[in-house]
């Protein structure tokens, strides 16, 4: 091939690759196959290396550059990049809002928000289309460069493109407000500088990937994707870059294209190749805004990204800029994010809560802090050698961590704010309740996990009591209605002092306490009287045996099919049990051995609590299959599905792995549908489940 047929090519090449990226990244189309992109790639390399005169900067394989750098050069930024104000309230938002209408009281006031994604703010200067500059934001005024960075992420053109005469049309057509005639002459010519600006970030995927590779290498994990990004973008060798898997979405167009809104400036972004967030939505008032934040909320575990918020934009420019600025932040803009996951408070008092195992765990006060949309006054400190290594004092000021459903955690302490005035927290020597000695136990063979400190009196009323709780709780008997506080109250009265005690209890023994109505008494009985034939499983796990969670409950359940034969069993027969080892098999023998269960156990029976045997189907066209269950089932609970599998012999499996032999389907699936797919196990939905357990 000659060097003028080779130019030609080239050409060609640098632009099919160019369309491609834009259908994927922009409009989140594909028309080929990353296999035959790839092979695209490879022909240009292959070309460019025998005419290496004819590569430019804008070249697909310009992405990853050559030597690393000593150190990043310093950026001006001719618009700074301002920080924003935050809100994590309608009420907070609403008073922004009130503001910035006095200032101007005859405009109209509508809104774009978008996502605020937990990424690295950049900006991108293209000269007459081509990337020329790539920024850090720095300190708002002067950043870093990182352009040689950058290019190696797919979603950031390095050319900007010009849209077809079609696009420019339709545009218009849509927004008719845009100067028409500096649009269209900036549109096809591109001359000049163009300055975008956006934010770098890393899917989650991508940075679970990263922290396996960390961890191979024996390298610290980073602690989030934010971090991780971060960390990447400022990597003075860019194949580090490229080999992190970066993603962008543009949020703002600094140069002047005829837009008078921001919803404008994003349309024209996406028409010069840049990747916006689909997500994003124009908002005719702050009731809108409100329903897009709420959407978001719910939607922001199902995204395969990090973002703690939206971001709201007064949509008219030139409004936005007769706002003004108030010291870094601009007026017309605001944050309001969702409810944090960490807080600051300060830590009042300590108090140790023996359980029903009991273990002594020291249980925080701390000044309400809103945290995960809540208000959070307490948190657990775990144990002694936790309060230890955290070096926490009473009147600490200290950040506490909620994630989900999870019971909120101190995770560390700002000592620079100590005044003097702390205090060490007292390690008990006796029990708290019953003033019984105290006596350290190690209950998990992880190092940090640390030791546990036990009430060593068996009759300990705190025992007592959290053992009644615990039997009477959902995942045990079900006995819905009959809470902590009202076996508390059972309990203080003499009424009940053991589990068997709660099937004695008659109506007329309730009616008359204080606060219990007739009706509420006969609701009580009624619902004790229901859980008396629990499943086997349930019985099992409801009776507190040290180290017999729920799913070994369910093993055992089916292992030996009635509690007399539970009771007993050998050593030997127990560890038949699938995953039941060494540690376990003691545990049920010891607590079957022990004579206050015994009596325990005779005084359920004596008292009409009898579990329902474990029939098992000799057919068993499950055995040996491992089922995990993601997302809600329309006509059968999961619950149910669970149990149905057992029954044919099937195991189920709260995570996936390789050995996952079914991953069930059901609507709006959580991560382990994705990491299902990953591992090739095999999907199935909910009417292909069924046929299976006919």
């Amino acid at each position: 091939m000659s060097k003028e047929e080779a130019k030609k090519r080239i050409i060609k090449l640098r632009d099919e690759i160019s369309h491609h990226r834009y259908l994927y990244h922009v409009l989140d189309k594909i028309e080929i196959s990353d296999a035959a992109l790839d092979s695209l790639k490879h022909e240009l390399y292959k070309l460019e290396q025998q005419f290496p005169d004819l590569i430019t900067l804008d070249s697909p394989t310009q992405r990853v550059g050559g030597e690393a750098l000593e150190k990043f050069k310093k950026v001006a930024h001719e618009t700074p990049m301002l920080s924003i104000e935050d809100a994590f309230s309608l009420e907070e938002a609403g008073e922004w809002e009130e503001r910035i209408k006095k200032l101007s009281p005859q405009s109209k006031f509508d809104y774009y928000a978008e996502i605020k994604m937990d990424g690295l703010a950049v900006s991108l200067i293209y000269e007459d289309g081509l990337l020329c500059v790539g920024a850090t934001r720095g300190d708002g005024k002067i950043g870093e460069d990182v352009t040689h960075n950058l290019k190696t992420i797919e979603a950031i053109p390095l050319r900007l493109r010009v849209p077809t005469e079609s696009e420019i049309e339709k545009f218009l057509h849509k927004f008719s407000e845009v100067e028409k005639d500096k649009f269209r002459k900036k549109i096809k010519t591109l001359g000049g500088r163009i300055e975008a600006r956006g934010e770098t970030f890393m899917r989650k995927k991508a940075w679970e990937e990263l922290n396996r590779e960390q961890k191979k290498r024996g390298e610290p994990p980073f602690a989030n994707p934010r971090n991780a990004a971060a960390g990447s973008i400022r990597q003075l060798d860019s194949k580090i870059t490229a080999s992190r898997r970066l993603d962008f979405y543009g949020y703002d167009l600094i140069t002047d294209f005829g837009q008078k809104n921001h919803e404008e400036a994003h349309e024209i972004l996406k028409l010069l190749g840049v990747k916006t967030n689909p997500h994003n939505v124009y908002c005719k008032n702050l009731s809108e805004v409100e329903k897009f934040h709420k959407h978001m909320a719910d939607m922001r575990e199902k995204q395969d990204y990090w973002f703690d918020g939206i971001v709201i934009n007064v949509n008219n420019v030139v409004l936005f800029k007769k706002l003004g600025v108030v010291g870094k932040t601009p007026r017309a803009v605001l944050a309001y994010k969702f409810p944090g996951e960490e807080a600051t408070t300060k830590l009042l008092s300590v108090r140790w809560q023996v359980g029903r195992t009991g273990a002594l765990t020291p249980v925080a006060t701390m000044e309400p802090a809103q945290i995960g949309g809540t208000t959070v006054a307490h948190a657990t400190l775990h144990n002694p050698d936790e309060i230890k290594r955290l070096g926490v004092k009473i009147g600490d000021t200290v950040i506490l961590e909620k994630a989900g459903d999870v019971i909120p955690k101190i995770t560390s302490v700002l000592p620079r704010l100590r005044t003097g005035h702390e205090k060490n927290i007292p390690v008990p020597n006796k029990c708290p309740i019953c003033g019984s000695s105290l006596e350290y136990k190690k209950i998990s063979a992880k190092e940090e996990a640390g030791a546990i400190l036990f009430c060593t009196n068996k009759s300990c009323y705190a025992k007592e009591v959290e053992s009644i709780i615990h039997f009477a709780s959902k995942k045990a008997m079900d006995m819905r209605g009959v809470g902590d506080k009202i076996i508390r109250r059972f309990v203080d009265l003499g009424l009940v002092s053991t589990p068997a005690d709660l099937f004695t209890l008659k109506k007329e023994d309730i009616a008359g306490l204080e606060r219990f109505a007739e009706k509420s008494s006969e609701n009580i009985i009624e619902i004790i009287a229901k859980s008396k034939k629990p499943p086997l499983a349930k019985f099992i796990y409801a009776l507190g045996i040290p180290n017999i969670g729920e799913e070994m409950s369910n093993s055992l359940a089916r292992a030996f099919g009635t509690m007399e034969k539970l009771e007993k069993a050998k050593k030997e027969d127990l560890e038949k049990v699938s995953d039941v080892g060494e540690v376990v098999a003691q545990s049920v023998l010891d607590f079957f051995a022990d004579e206050k269960n015994k009596k325990l156990l005779a005084d359920l029976r004596k008292n009409g609590a009898h579990p329902e045997e474990v029939h098992i189907s000799r057919h068993q066209p499950l055995a040996g299959k491992t089922f995990v269950l993601t997302g809600s089932l329309e006509s059968i609970t999961r619950d149910a599905a669970k149990e149905k599998i057992r029954e044919l012999g099937g195991d189920v499996s709260s995570s996936v792995s390789k050995e996952t032999d079914f991953a069930v389907l059901g609507a709006e699936p959580g991560s382990k549908y994705d990491k299902a797919k990953k591992l090739g196990v095999k999907i199935i939905d909910e009417k292909e489940f069924l046929k299976l357990t006919k």
